[in-house]
């Protein structure tokens, strides 16, 4: 099985211009950047859960997960009590951020950014310049930002509740940063991820679909030109579906999440038993959760011990985050 998942902002066709520094830059023009009038955003407060910590178990040895991405050995660790916030941060939050600080994300100065196919016009699609020949249904939209997620004539508006997405590993950490957050540790996230009970596969239980419920967003149909009649690719909504055991929405499907460590596939034998973190450099940050393109046949990445990787600098329309901090 392959990735759905994501272009980096160094893939071979991608051009020179998603090459992207991390600076945060203040409210002034940018190449490539527009912005309208300041924004007015409705008031949405993080929901936080609180995670007592302590012994628990992380990683898996699932025949069906993915050797070379690092999801294994299984081990127990220990981690000490944090909150994390029940959603992703939402498109709504995320403007609370922009309209105080005036921060201009990665896509937003790079003028463009990726964009799953079937979330563009078809109309539009003939113009527009495909990725790479191995990720042929992601396109590369001038215009495409956390503001107009799939280009112009797309808003975050009309997606106040979804998760922010166009946002890079680079603008999660500058929202962080503002809202006195960090981005969770995989292993913070993989725990709360798994709702108290260690040995499951998803957040509900080990299987995908119960009783034949759906569970979480994901792809439906046959992956990636034939989705099912009456579901189209893209989020939903951040607290659509149950939460799991803890109270954490949406942590398998709906869109990657970053975290914040970097991406290594010995990250189960070489990081510590005691709030591990990966901090060794490796050129990708480490995400969980999968999203809406992943799909059993092609990328079975939304179990909870599935890691997945891009870039600091890459942001694509499936791409969010959600924030931890210390035990309030």
């Amino acid at each position: 099985m392959s990735r759905c998942c994501a272009p980096s902002a160094g893939s071979p066709d991608a051009p020179a211009a998603t090459s992207r520094g991390a600076a945060v830059i203040g409210a002034g023009q940018e190449p490539g950047h527009t912005r309208s009038a300041p924004i007015s955003v409705p008031d949405a407060p993080i929901g936080w859960i609180h995670i007592a910590g302590g012994n628990t178990r992380i990683g898996s040895n699932d025949p069906e997960g993915f050797a070379s991405d690092g999801e294994g050995p299984a081990r127990n660790i220990v981690l000490s009590p944090y909150r994390i916030s029940a959603t992703t941060i939402t498109n709504a939050q995320f403007a609370a951020f922009i309209t105080a600080t005036g921060y201009i994300t990665d896509a937003e100065r790079a003028g463009e950014s990726f964009v799953f196919y079937l979330q563009i016009e078809p109309e539009r699609r003939a113009a527009l310049r495909r990725v790479v020949s191995e990720l042929p249904w992601w396109m590369i939209v001038p215009g495409a930002s956390w503001q107009c997620p799939h280009g112009p004539g797309s808003s975050w508006r009309e997606l106040a509740d979804h998760p922010v997405v166009q946002v890079s590993w680079n603008d999660a950490v500058e929202y962080c940063r503002w809202q006195g957050a960090m981005l969770p540790s995989e292993a913070q996230w993989e725990h709360a991820a798994r709702g108290g009970v260690p040995a499951l596969r998803y957040p509900w239980g080990d299987e995908l679909e119960p009783q034949g419920e759906r569970r979480c967003n994901i792809w439906q149909g046959k992956f990636p030109n034939a989705p099912l009649a009456g579901w189209q690719p893209g989020t939903v909504p951040a607290h659509d579906f149950s939460p799991n055991g803890l109270g954490l929405y949406n942590t398998s499907g709906n869109v990657w999440e970053w975290c914040a460590d970097w991406f290594n596939a010995d990250y189960h034998r070489k990081t510590p038993d005691h709030d591990p973190l990966d901090d060794r450099p490796s050129g990708r940050r480490s995400q969980r959760g999968g999203s809406f393109l992943c799909h059993v046949s092609y990328c079975n990445r939304y179990r909870n011990a599935a890691r997945g990787a891009n870039s600091p600098d890459g942001a694509t329309s499936h791409t969010g985050f959600r924030v931890v901090s210390k035990p309030g």
